[in-house]
């Protein structure tokens, strides 16, 4: 069974829209690319349906999901300007989509007034088909494809060598460990392929943001790794102190994959009906200014994980455990900084043959 976690909703302090910098930071280093791909990929004489659709897949709850939309609708009306079209100039439809557990009342309460698109909401998971065939023009997912489906089932057996005791994430574990994780992305990745191949119309484009290591780069040297690393070493300090307990932890892992280019070009290619237009690692923390500061950082993790978190632990750990997280970031902040300087961030431009 599929597994839903969303962001913290709301317009509270924890929120995600009020904790969401970070990503809106890929977002806008990433923003010249999208447009490139647009203005030399995108054959807008080859569509000749009205309105151009598009669909953000993992919208969450704004206001990231608005300026991205606005600006791939901006860059979609250049395009047909500079391929003559400016008279069949399309309206445009988003289809904002989430799991049905995101709080999609206040993604349309913050909607944009000016905003140049008919809006629409489509809740559920993107591991599976979300619009009917050949319906969508042009997808986007920023930072929400390295979510499983759910948690790999031998993660939590005893007696299976991927047991992942002691730890909620495979940074630091065996090889078993990390070999279940890839797995699940494989079989996710292959699902979610598959859906918006038959989704798109033919020369229709994907454009993916994903969190992501280098090649043969381990997870440990990657600055969200060595995070959850440290929300490990957390809930471990909090169970030796009586606060939960050990199997608590024994129990719980993030269903998080981080999938490195190669990972991703075995997987893209195996569906024969998208192309990859372009694929690299973007080192969008190099645009930072300032040391690391724990508790942004840890504010910006809670916005993300509280609900699995609480949903496992209970909402009565939530403050400590990000506070001590946040203390363990400013005490291991060179790791973070000192971390791969190739990118931590994939983006990927997929074709509709």
């Amino acid at each position: 069974m599929q597994q839903s976690f969303p962001m913290n909703g709301g317009d509270g302090p924890h929120s995600y829209r009020n904790n969401s910098h970070f990503q809106r930071q890929d977002m806008n280093v990433s923003r010249t690319m999208i447009e490139e791909a647009i203005a030399k990929k995108l054959d807008v004489k080859c569509f000749s349906s009205n309105p151009f659709r598009l669909a953000d897949l993992g919208c969450s709850v704004g206001p990231n999901t608005f300026i991205a939309m606005q600006h791939i609708v901006e860059a979609v009306e250049r395009r047909y300007l500079a391929q003559g079209l400016k008279s069949e100039m399309p309206e445009f439809q988003v289809f904002f989509n989430d799991h049905v557990g995101n709080d999609f009342n206040t993604l349309f309460a913050s909607l944009p007034t000016e905003r140049r698109y008919f809006a629409c909401g489509v809740p559920g998971s993107f591991h599976g088909r979300l619009f009917p065939e050949s319906s969508i023009h042009f997808m986007f997912s920023s930072h929400a494809l390295h979510w499983l489906s759910k948690v790999p089932e031998e993660l939590l057996d005893k007696n299976s060598p991927a047991w992942n005791r002691g730890r909620i994430h495979y940074t630091s574990g065996p090889e078993e460990v990390s070999h279940a994780y890839a797995a699940q992305f494989e079989h996710d990745m292959e699902i979610f392929l598959s859906a918006r191949a038959k989704e798109l119309v033919v020369g229709g484009m994907i454009v993916v943001l994903i969190p992501a290591l280098p090649n043969g780069i381990p997870a440990s040297q990657n600055p969200y790794g060595v995070m959850f690393d440290l929300l490990g070493s957390s809930l471990m300090d909090m169970a030796k102190e009586g606060l939960i307990s050990e199997a608590q932890v024994d129990s719980f892992n993030l269903p998080i994959h981080l999938a490195s280019p190669e990972q991703m070009t075995e997987l893209v290619e195996r569906n024969e009906c998208l192309t990859i237009e372009r694929m690299e690692l973007v080192n969008s923390r190099s645009k930072l200014v300032g040391p690391i500061n724990g508790k942004e950082c840890a504010m910006y993790l809670r916005a993300g994980l509280e609900g699995i978190f609480a949903q496992h632990f209970g909402s009565g750990i939530i403050d400590q455990l990000f506070d001590r997280l946040s203390k363990k970031i400013m005490e291991s902040s060179h790791k973070l900084e000192s971390g791969n300087k190739e990118g931590n961030l994939l983006f990927v431009v997929l074709r509709r043959k």
